[in-house]
């Protein structure tokens, strides 16, 4: 399998904060990665270095073989952040929403030509948000929101997708149309890394894991990394089990 993405050695301190410590994380085409640790493990860190938007103390990262910044300009990097700032009264639709993922392939008039638009209607059917296409994104619940921002990565075409708990505050129809969209999206060779709280969904979305605490302490398949004396490294014996009830 090619790499799509290496993270070698990168360290990240937030002030005098040390957010990541010499990380290694290798990713490939094809695949989906579950990205897992306790709140303030490092994992939005690591997402945020890996797209460029925020940049290590020491390491390096490689996209497709170039920097975080070049892939980003190609639009090869499609990030669903953890939450996204809504307006709640500003009328931008679904379908606006959906569109800002088509802006890397207009012109400098960001105007919407065909392919744009069939684009756009391929990404909200693949997200089953097809009937909500001219509603007030603010108007959508948790779990669809979350659809419309999946899918504007979808409709950017982009080869490597990275989303920040996705699964948060949505409810079981949104996370199984999610769930379902990146596995085949990485049947299709898509690069897919997911942070995730959810351990007891993540073999049946992962290809395999990475147990974060600064540094990967664990990578391997979701059945080794979600081994009791593993995660007892990351988040302490009691802290699973009680998860477990």
């Amino acid at each position: 399998m090619s790499a799509s993405v290496e993270v070698s050695g990168v360290t990240v301190h937030h002030g005098e904060v040390l957010a990541l410590d010499r990380v290694d994380l290798t990713l490939h085409a094809g695949r989906v990665t579950g990205l897992i640790g306790m709140n303030g493990s490092g994992k939005s860190t690591l997402v945020k270095t890996i797209t460029g938007l925020l940049r290590p103390d020491s390491g390096s990262v490689m996209v497709d073989g170039g920097s975080p910044a070049r892939a980003r300009s190609r639009g090869l990097i499609g990030y669903v952040p953890q939450s996204e700032d809504v307006d709640r009264n500003f009328p931008l639709s679904v379908r606006d929403v959906v569109m800002t993922g088509r802006y890397g392939h207009m012109g400098p008039t960001r105007r919407a030509r065909p392919a744009d638009r069939a684009a756009v209607d391929h990404a909200l059917e693949r997200t089953e948000l097809t009937e909500l296409v001219n509603r007030p994104i603010g108007q959508l619940s948790g779990g669809q929101r979350k659809r419309a921002f999946v899918a504007r990565g979808i409709a950017q075409e982009a080869t490597i997708l990275l989303l920040d708990e996705p699964f948060a505050g949505v409810d079981k129809r949104s996370e199984a149309t999610i769930t379902r969209l990146l596995r085949q999206l990485a049947a299709d060779g898509a690069t897919v890394l997911v942070c995730t709280h959810d351990l007891h969904a993540l073999p049946s979305l992962a290809d395999d894991a990475a147990l974060l605490m600064r540094r990967v302490l664990v990578r391997g398949e979701p059945a080794e990394v979600l081994r009791p004396e593993n995660l007892a490294l990351a988040f302490g014996l009691d802290s699973w089990q009680e998860q477990d009830r």
